[in-house]
């Protein structure tokens, strides 16, 4: 499975085709950064001020994105699409603003554009988000996981972050294709 682009969608009336819950470690003390403008153009206006060139190496080597507070009103949908069709996840920033923060930041810069799943494993997942197709690659940051006891891996489609252990979060997630309790509070 091969992911060749990915757009965010605020639609009015919205199918939520796949829930997303955030596999999610402590919430990081940091304080969103609060904008009148949500949460979407707070990261449209760090993008613009860091002027990155993307020649190279350039997706990892990103400078860390803020956490920032999106519009409680309303749903954040990450529209993603693959050779096999498109995905699209409810956000939830309101238990992950880090993740979601961080998620808008690289789809924005286009950062998840050909970035293939490099683990796909039957009745499990299918994992994504690593520049180099390897799963050690990042953004060149990391941050801490978020968690909320509420979110669950009971079904399949469910989006969780990957990471390598505390504070390891950066690009790399997962879509469940099952229940996976197990995996519930991580």
């Amino acid at each position: 499975m091969r992911c060749a682009r990915s757009a965010f969608v605020i639609p009015a009336i919205a199918l939520i085709l796949f829930g997303a819950s955030a596999c999610l470690a402590q919430p990081a003390k940091e304080q969103p950064v609060t904008t009148g403008a949500g949460g979407v153009a707070a990261i449209e206006k760090f993008i613009s001020e860091q002027k990155i060139a993307k020649q190279g190496n350039w997706k990892s080597q990103l400078p860390r994105p803020p956490k920032v507070a999106f519009d409680a009103g309303k749903k954040l949908y990450w529209k993603l699409e693959t050779n096999v069709g498109d995905v699209k996840i409810r956000l939830m920033p309101d238990v992950a603003p880090m993740h979601v923060s961080s998620t808008v930041y690289l789809t924005k810069l286009g950062f998840y554009d050909g970035v293939v799943f490099h683990r796909v494993i039957t009745q499990f997942m299918a994992q994504g988000g690593d520049p180099t197709g390897t799963g050690s690659g990042g953004p060149g940051y990391q941050y801490a996981g978020e968690t909320d006891p509420k979110v669950k891996h009971d079904r399949g489609g469910l989006l969780s972050m990957a990471n390598a252990g505390p504070g390891t979060d950066g690009s790399q997630f997962f879509l469940t294709t099952s229940n996976q309790s197990a995996m519930d509070g991580q």
